[in-house]
């Protein structure tokens, strides 16, 4: 067993292992743990502290706007104080002036100015509030000067170079990791909660692409309305987007944008179009032979779920069935440009019983439901043409999922989740090619 890559200073190693049946290399990596450093108590004061300011800023942002608000009703309300200041003055200096029919005026003007009265009180209760951030940051100021007395002794900038080039041969390493077997789902991460209970969000699945927009397809029946965002960050706040107005409406949420083309399903049918968002225009729709839908053969969840379309690092899919394989999933493999199908398989597992399914290398990975308590439950190799059961755990936070699907180039699983737009990290066993490969 010889170390290709060893690097003890960071705790991990590449090693070349064993050859597979072709004669290729497979290889390992021997990673730390990731508690390596948790025992550091330095790194431990370090993450409080981040969780500390995280509190802070969430709790200004939320002063600031309050903040904003409330100055801007006090602003609306100004020439309505100054109405009054003047009637009163008036009242002082000539009590005779106020008949009954100036007092009812000056009583209901003045009973507009109640609502005055919670506003300031939260101008009291916010500027407590500042006081508290002021002593937190105060305390945060003697804390990280205590930490930087402690590590005085450290070359910061020999260390940030030892980690610019440990982030560039890992970059290197990830060039070389191939596909793998999925083996782990993290924790949910919400991005946004946006739209309906159903619908479809994603990025561009094609490798390689620079391409950073996100689409966003709320809804399930009948929808034409795709909103496309800047970026990942213009999305997660809901700005810079604008909208696409499809010729024709969608059915389900199996949706995939593959190299600048949006691929979906038509509403009422089994054809399947691909749209391009620069150009604006169908280039093609072509029927799936055999193809059930409106609702003939959906996920568990229902949603004219019937025709599922996905993408992965061989390419473009369909899942699907069909009334000869008795409502069994199906899978195709399309062809990108024509949407001909270039092979088909029969998975055996009933799609009815399955909550939502994605493609990872070329293997169909078929959740048991789309409520709380789901796992991953059964997965079809198309290289092998074979399957297993399997039993790969992951958090629903939000109990009904309605869209799942794996983006290859990012290597994360995006989900609609009850109106929530939610993230998963993968963990895949992989083998990783040398130069001789």
């Amino acid at each position: 067993m010889q170390a290709l890559y060893p690097s003890p200073e960071e705790g991990w190693q590449i090693y070349s292992s064993a050859q597979d049946a072709d004669g290729k290399c497979i290889c390992t990596v021997v990673a730390p743990a990731q508690n390596m450093c948790n025992r550091d108590p330095r790194s431990r004061q370090l993450r409080q502290l981040m969780e500390k300011v995280q509190n802070i800023t969430q709790s200004m942002e939320v002063l600031d706007l309050r903040t904003y608000r409330d100055l801007q009703y006090v602003r609306d309300t100004e020439n309505l104080m100054k109405t009054v200041d003047g009637k009163l003055k008036t009242a002082s200096e000539n009590p005779r002036s106020l008949n009954p029919k100036s007092f009812q005026e000056l009583k209901d003007k003045v009973t507009q100015l109640l609502p005055l009265l919670p506003v300031l009180e939260q101008y009291k209760a916010d500027a407590r509030m500042i006081l508290r951030l002021r002593e937190e940051v105060r305390n945060l100021s003697l804390v990280l000067m205590a930490i930087q007395e402690e590590m005085g002794a450290y070359d910061y900038e020999e260390l940030r170079q030892r980690v610019l080039l440990l982030e560039t041969r890992l970059h290197s390493c990830m060039q070389k990791l191939g596909c793998g077997k999925l083996t782990g789902v993290s924790n949910p991460i919400t991005v946004r909660a946006s739209g309906s209970r159903f619908g479809s969000w994603m990025t561009d699945t094609m490798i390689p692409s620079s391409d950073n927009r996100v689409w966003s397809m709320d809804g399930y029946f009948k929808g034409r309305r795709v909103l496309e965002y800047r970026t990942m960050n213009d999305f997660m706040k809901g700005q810079n987007f604008v909208q696409h107005l499809l010729p024709h409406p969608w059915a389900g949420t199996g949706h995939v944008v593959y190299n600048g083309s949006l691929y979906y399903n038509k509403y009422q049918s089994n054809i399947l179009i691909k749209y391009h968002f620069r150009s604006r225009s169908i280039l093609v729709q072509r029927s799936l032979s055999g193809a059930g839908y409106n609702n003939t053969f959906p996920y568990s969840w229902g949603g004219s779920s019937d025709i599922d379309l996905m993408a992965d690092e061989n390419g473009l899919w369909a899942v699907y069935t069909t009334i000869p394989n008795a409502g069994n999933i199906v899978i195709s493999r399309l062809e990108p440009q024509s949407l001909e199908v270039l092979q088909t398989w029969d998975t055996g597992f009933p799609k009815r019983s399955a909550g939502e399914s994605f493609m990872i290398c070329g293997t169909l990975y078929v959740t048991n439901s789309h409520l709380a308590g789901a796992k991953i439950y059964f997965a079809y190799y198309t290289n092998t043409s074979t399957y297993e059961y399997t039993d790969i755990p992951f958090h629903n936070q939000y109990s009904h999922i309605s869209m799942m699907d794996y983006n290859p180039r990012e290597r994360v699983l995006y989900t609609w989740n009850n109106g929530h737009q939610v993230l998963y990290n993968v963990t895949l066993f992989q083998v990783i090619k040398t130069a001789e490969d």
